[in-house]
């Protein structure tokens, strides 16, 4: 293999180049449908600042994958009534999601499906929005994009 092959190989995560190499035309159809029902699923939420985040924003969903949103409310309750006022089924969970490398927070939950696809939204408090919580993958800041951000993608 050519040392510039191998270089650009080693760049890629293992998950990603695995994609491109065997199901590259596939694998962009079926994520630009989730991230079509991401975005089905940011607008209901609109009033509540949603932010894709996971593996449909960064690329590495699988076609069964869910859509991780986080939302941002005084009150999760409003989050429930509006999916309830909606008509939207949905189940409230909890989270728990690590802040630093010793310290876990719970956070309010909701389980609804967008399209054909189950979306776990995480809600966070209004401030909450400042600081994205770290990615269990790399310890650094999770990667966040708003509605226009997605629709860029498409």
């Amino acid at each position: 293999m050519p040392r510039s092959c191998r270089a650009t190989q080693k760049s890629r995560p293992p998950l990603v180049a695995y994609q491109r190499l065997f199901a590259a035309g596939r694998h962009e159809a079926d994520l630009a449908a989730l991230r079509r029902s991401a975005l089905e699923a940011m607008r209901l939420m609109a009033d509540f600042q949603p932010r894709l985040v996971g593996p449909v924003l960064t690329g590495t969903a699988s076609p069964h994958s869910e859509i991780n949103l986080h939302l941002f409310s005084e009150s999760p309750e409003a989050v429930s009534l509006r999916l309830e006022e909606r008509g939207v089924p949905h189940e409230v969970l909890e989270r728990r999601l690590r802040l630093e490398r010793d310290r876990t927070v719970s956070y309010p939950a909701l389980r609804f499906v967008a399209g054909r696809q189950t979306v776990d939204a995480v809600v966070f408090p209004l401030d909450g929005i400042r600081q994205a919580p770290p990615s269990p993958v790399d310890g650094r800041p999770m990667r966040r994009a708003n509605a226009a951000e997605v629709e860029a993608l498409l």
